[in-house]
Order: structure tokens, then sequence, then C-alpha cells
């Protein structure tokens, strides 16, 4: 599903040049649960959101179904985000004056919201557990809640692909480990390819593969 072939990306940091990625090459099949390991500034997010067309590689090729997602026009692009891949972060981004339906619909405008968009909404949000707080605005629920809502988010738009930055990463360590058996479970459930970054050896081994990077580099 995802071919990623001499992947490499380098920022500019004042007057020198750092290099993120160095020569990535590496494939993910479709349904895989993937944790991408390594130390903070090893490169593993910079990965992610090469692969969620947030950023563009430096050079080489980032091949997910059988396209070039670098040769995509602005709109092809926005349109990938949108549809095709679900975003979890480790700082949730859920929108603050919404309720946590209205945050789980929120990637639902941008494609003529239905009203089964509202049905499957109250699904996911009973898939993850916060029926009980459909309707409350997101500031008043605790951090593990908020990062629910923002998991159902993910999958509203029915996603192939889910990436997760650091998603236990604002959470204390039972709450973490409750996160990770839910999105263990969601993959199963729904079979989307997953691909979770994350400094944690013990949340890592939740997934079905474990590839290390360090310093930009593919270690094992």
């Amino acid at each position: 599903m995802i071919k990623i072939t001499n992947i490499s990306k380098k920022f500019i940091s004042g007057k020198s040049e750092v290099e993120a990625l160095k020569n990535i090459n590496l494939e993910i099949k479709e349904g895989e649960f993937v944790a991408i390991v390594g130390p903070s500034g090893s490169g593993k997010s910079t990965l992610l959101y090469l692969l969620g067309g947030l950023d563009s590689p430096t050079s080489g090729e980032i091949i997910v179904n059988n396209k070039n997602i670098d040769l995509f026009s602005d709109k092809d692009l926005s349109k990938y985000r949108n549809k095709e891949i679900g975003f979890i972060f480790q700082e949730f981004h859920v929108e603050p004056f919404l309720s946590v339906k209205e945050n789980v619909l929120l990637p639902t405008y941008f494609n003529h919201k239905s009203a089964e968009d509202d049905i499957y909404a109250e699904k996911l949000i009973k898939e993850v557990e916060l029926s009980a707080k459909t309707n409350s605005n997101i500031n008043t629920l605790s951090g593990g809640q908020k990062q629910r809502t923002a998991i159902a988010r993910a999958l509203i738009n029915k996603p192939n692909i889910i990436l997760a930055d650091e998603p236990t990463g604002n959470l204390d360590t039972k709450t973490g480990e409750k996160i990770i058996s839910l999105l263990k479970d969601l993959h199963k459930k729904h079979g989307v390819t997953m691909i979770i970054a994350t400094h944690d050896d013990k949340i890592a081994k939740a997934a079905e593969r474990i590839i290390k990077i360090e310093d930009g580099k593919l270690c094992s």
C-alpha cells in the first residue's frame, strides 16, 4: 500500500542545514499496524508528516496506492489528506468551543456533511466509549477523553490510513495504555492501515511490526 523510496528531508536551521531523514526505504502493507520507534529528534514525526502530505520530501518518492503523492496538485493533496488519511496528534487539536460530536464531524464539512455522517459520528463516539459525552463541550473532558474524540474524528471519513504521532504523549501511563488498547481494537474492527510514531517501547509492542529509527536512519 505504501512504498517509500530513498526519502530524505532537510531543514534549514539558522545558517546550518539539518538532515532529518536520510535515504529511508520502507514498505507498509495494507491493513498493517506499524509502530515507528525512536528518541526525540530521530525523524519519526517528520516521516509521518511526509506520509500524510503535511510536508514534502527533499528527495525520493512516497507512493501510496500506486500514486506519487509528491506530484499531487494542491487540490488533490487536500483531498488525499481529508479522505485517505486520519490524523491523531499528541496535542489532540480539538476545537475548544465545540461539542464532542461537532469535533468528530469537523472533517465532513469539507465533503458536504450528510445525515449519514451524523449517524456514523454517533457510532464512532460509542466505539470510543464517549456516548455520555456526545453533546458535552470539549473543554469539560479529560485528556484521555479528548484523545478519544480525536480518534473518532480521525475515522469519520473512513480513511485507509491512520497516522498517530505520539498519541499517548500527553497522557498518564494508565490512560495511555487504554488509548493504545482502543487503537488496537479499532484497527481490527475497521481494517485500516495504522502507523504510530512513539518513543515508548511498551506502546510500540501493541503493533504488529516495529520499525526503529535513529538520527534520521532506519536501524531495524
